[in-house]
């Protein structure tokens, strides 16, 4: 059922002399791969090990329930098998987890696109409230946010940001929180006290390499333009805003956040070459099979996930119906109640297809 003792012993020794090669050294993003797995292996080593003494305890106990005679040394035996069988179970699980197909993403940076859907300004006000939410979470968790893109209204709000969130296995831990997150409120302008809906979009998608999405220059075409701001006045006195238009695909990315052009231009790059990965696996995905789809869940952006309701105080995750009513303290960034549950869900979903 699991791999053998002596295999994974004679694996861990293949990976250290491979990790002590000078060649692989020098390549950092190779040797980081190898290094994953020899983590990965080590820890899978140590669970067999331990796993297979319980397995010879428990070989031992069956035998001392057919042999021994006194009464209260019986129960005791027992009551240690029970033990020992919760215990084998709860390795086999921490083994099926550890042998599951790895996301090549999780230990990638993101970039978090929020976009106003139906609702006017108040959907732009709430794009900035789930900014401020990821962005608390991300100070909470010791990563970096910085903005790429943003296109602000003169209320507070925004109509999209764009933002690049980098640390530790950040997309594994937001890689579920692509889709549609509505809000119920009562808007400030609202005289008569009626609850308004109001629908943002949240796209999350893991930070491309230029190894993995080669762009040809000649695909692009690049215009410049004066900044921006709230209510389309302008900003700045140079062109030094910048529209990259990636011509075989038809995707466009603005950025005219920073003063220099050079420096737009790179970011509107890096978001670029995020969404031409971000499609490709889309595009993977919409050709598996629906069995296929379960294991790693639809992905797809339409996908209503989330309602945020400001009356009842109450956040309502529709995927694993969970509802919460801690929203104060969940727009303040106390998010693990929800990512955790969901992490914890699509891992069990993904276990039910190895059983």
């Amino acid at each position: 059922m699991f791999p053998k003792l002596d295999e994974l012993e004679s694996k861990l020794s293949e990976l250290e002399i491979q990790l002590s090669d000078s060649t692989l050294i020098a390549d950092q993003r190779a040797y980081k791969k190898v290094a994953q797995e020899h983590a990965m292996v080590t820890k899978l080593a140590v669970f067999c090990s331990r796993y297979q003494k319980v397995n010879d305890e428990l070989e031992e106990g069956k035998k001392m329930l057919q042999e021994e005679e006194d009464p209260e040394l019986l129960e005791l035996v027992k009551k240690e098998i029970e033990d020992l069988k919760e215990e084998a179970r709860e390795i086999e699980n921490d083994i099926k987890q550890l042998l599951l197909p790895k996301d090549p993403n999780d230990e990638k940076n993101i970039l978090l696109e929020i976009r106003a859907g139906t609702g006017g300004d108040e959907a732009a006000l709430f794009v900035a409230d789930l900014f401020k939410m990821y962005s608390r979470f991300a100070d909470e968790v010791g990563w970096n946010v910085e903005i790429m893109s943003s296109s602000p209204i003169g209320i507070g709000g925004f109509k999209e940001v764009i933002a690049l969130i980098s640390g530790e296995k950040v997309y594994s831990k937001l890689k579920y929180e692509s889709g549609v997150h509505r809000v119920q409120r009562v808007p400030e302008t609202e005289t008569q006290g009626r609850i308004h809906t109001s629908a943002v979009t949240v796209a999350v998608m893991p930070e491309a390499e230029e190894v993995e999405v080669d762009i040809d220059p000649n695909d692009l075409r690049i215009d410049v333009f004066r900044s921006s701001g709230p209510g389309g006045q302008s900003v700045n006195k140079t062109e030094s805003a910048i529209r990259i238009t990636h011509l075989p695909t038809g995707l466009v990315v603005s950025c005219q956040d920073e003063k220099s052009q050079h420096k737009n231009k790179a970011k509107g790059l890096k978001v670029l070459r995020a969404r031409l990965l971000d499609k490709m696996e889309q595009d993977q995905h919409d050709k598996m099979s629906e069995n296929r789809k379960s294991q790693v869940g639809t992905g797809d952006r339409s996908e209503r996930i989330r309602t945020y309701n400001y009356p009842q105080g109450r956040v309502t995750d529709h995927r694993i119906n969970l509802t919460l009513y801690k929203l104060e303290s969940i727009l303040l960034g106390k998010i693990d109640d929800i990512i955790n549950p969901l992490i914890v869900h699509y891992q069990a979903e993904a276990l039910k297809q190895v059983q």
